[in-house]
């Protein structure tokens, strides 16, 4: 087993990326230099503060616009706004949704939400997302076609969707992923809730196919808490805005609800934070990708240690710059979290994979030798927009 870089020199790379920021420095925090008190004060001064206002339906269209979608729907959250994805792309009770174990525990929780089950499969170790080639085998072997489904003929439930994850902002390989979805007649929702100015030969991630975002305060921009759905299909688009505003029929007066839907609109008082944020966008994700550069000069030359990089013919957001160990010795990461926490260096683990967790532990699963081998080799490091823009051209 090659042996990584001792804590101490992993201490001194990080510290020659952050100078002498001051201790401890967090993993993930906003940053408000723009507009951002304007606009929030005029939604007070005007008294709209609520899911009605001028900042919602721009920052959709701002949105939209940014991603290269036709369309956006914005929302109380990232879960919400996964789980309404689910629910318009035709998820049912009872379906099975493929997820990656390796990601936030949002993902699967928004397709428990909508009814259906987590089915986790495998990642791949290039950009942490969903293994095309592991996805196929595992299908193969599991599932088959029937009366134009898919059928997952160990536990006799429709597989209905998948939903792959840009982990960290790294795009995963989304056109394989779509072209495995379409022989299987699965519907592909991203959750790209990480992945916010990443790119896929050129294109922002979230102008192909239905995709999610998130807007939390740990976010690359932020509007308190919030969430967002794109697409480019104008019935699920329509379909979309009606269910999250508790699907209320257009009237002047009249309280008119045609199913049960839900209150999952945006206030005007984030979306207008979100707008003032997007503005922001191309310089914040310049000086995320100057910080992830930073530290992969600092990190050169450490035994078993490296940056993770962008794949190719993509451009990550870097949302928070991933630590990774070629192979790591048992208790290898909480020794050095906790030389790093000691430090003033706010670093954190990837988050136990999902199978493992209580409530997911019988739920249907490919093997998963890969997430399992990364979760105990993957550092998270500061990631701050505002660490970055030091390093930027003057």
């Amino acid at each position: 087993m090659t042996h990584s870089a001792t804590s101490s020199e992993i201490i001194a790379a990080i510290t020659a990326v952050l100078g002498n920021a001051p201790r401890p420095v967090a993993l993930h925090e906003p940053l408000f230099v723009g507009h951002e008190n304007a606009y929030v004060t005029s939604c007070i001064d005007a008294g709209w503060v609520s899911s009605v206002g001028s900042f919602v339906n721009r920052f959709e269209n701002d949105l939209a616009a940014f991603c290269g979608a036709q369309h956006a729907v914005v929302m109380v959250n990232g879960t919400c706004a996964m789980h309404a994805a689910l629910m318009v792309s035709g998820v049912q009770a009872g379906d099975e949704v493929l997820v990656p174990a390796l990601t936030f525990v949002a993902t699967a929780n928004a397709v428990v939400h909508a009814g259906a089950v987590p089915h986790f499969v495998d990642v791949e170790e290039s950009a942490l997302g969903v293994d095309p080639v592991a996805l196929r085998s595992h299908l193969e072997g599991v599932a088959l076609r029937q009366s134009g489904h898919t059928v997952n003929r160990l536990t006799g439930r429709r597989i209905r969707a998948l939903m792959p994850v840009h982990v960290f902002g790294h795009p995963c390989r989304l056109e394989e992923l779509a072209a495995i979805a379409q022989e299987w007649g699965l519907q592909l929702i991203e959750d790209a809730t990480e992945a916010l100015g990443s790119t896929v030969d050129g294109r922002p991630v979230g102008g192909r196919h239905t995709a999610v975002f998130s807007f939390n305060g740990n976010k690359i921009i932020t509007t308190g808490g919030g969430g967002g759905v794109t697409t480019n299909d104008e019935d699920l688009y329509l379909r979309l805005k009606h269910l999250t505003t508790a699907a209320k029929q257009p009237h002047a007066w009249a309280f008119l609800h045609d199913e049960v839907g839900y209150n999952y609109r945006m206030p005007n008082l984030n979306a207008a934070l979100g707008c003032a944020q997007l503005e922001q966008a191309p310089r914040f994700l310049a000086a995320k990708r100057a910080l992830a550069a930073a530290y992969a000069r600092a990190f050169t030359g450490l035994s078993g240690l490296r940056i993770l990089p962008s794949p190719p013919g993509t451009e990550s957001n870097y949302w928070l710059v991933t630590l990774l160990a070629e192979n790591a010795d048992p208790g290898w990461l909480d020794t050095t979290l906790q030389a790093l926490h000691g430090a003033g260096l706010q670093c954190r683990p990837v988050w136990q994979p999902l199978h493992l967790l209580p409530m997911y532990h019988h739920h249907p699963r490919s093997p998963l030798p890969r997430t399992e081998s990364l979760a105990q080799r993957i550092i998270s490091l500061p990631s701050s927009v505002r660490l970055g823009l030091p390093l930027l051209p003057a």
